[in-house]
């Protein structure tokens, strides 16, 4: 990212605590609304099988290409979103219209913020 404008509207985006089939839905539903520093077929790997993985990819909200539709996931998944505020308020925005989701606390500073959220399946049972 070279100018601010690029650095303003990023958006890095963790996640861990889950399977790697879920954060591949978790990227991949971001992935088809927001730019990403990530391939279009690149899937999330286990380093070191039966160790805890962190997936992190970054994201550039500045533009919405798609909007986000329930997503289904097997777990639940911790996510950890970092950057500016209307960056990540808009990316969680985003989050929110896929998954059904808990903010689990915020830190905040003078030019940006760090949230943790608690994201489950979006599409339930009843609407199968």
């Amino acid at each position: 990212m070279n100018s601010a404008h690029e650095s303003a509207t990023s958006v890095v985006v963790t996640l861990s605590g889950c399977s790697r089939e879920d954060a591949d839905a978790v990227f991949r539903t971001l992935g088809r609304s927001f730019e990403s520093d990530r391939a279009a077929g690149d899937a999330p790997q286990y380093v070191s099988e039966g160790h805890a993985t962190v997936w992190t990819t970054t994201f550039d909200v500045a533009r919405i290409q798609e909007d986000a539709e329930p997503v289904r996931l097997a777990a639940p998944v911790t996510a950890e979103l970092q950057g500016g505020y209307w960056a990540v308020d808009r990316i969680q925005a985003m989050l929110a219209a896929a998954f059904d989701l808990l903010e689990e606390g915020m830190a905040a500073g003078d030019q940006e913020k760090d949230v943790q959220l608690r994201l489950s399946s979006g599409v339930h049972q009843e609407e199968i």
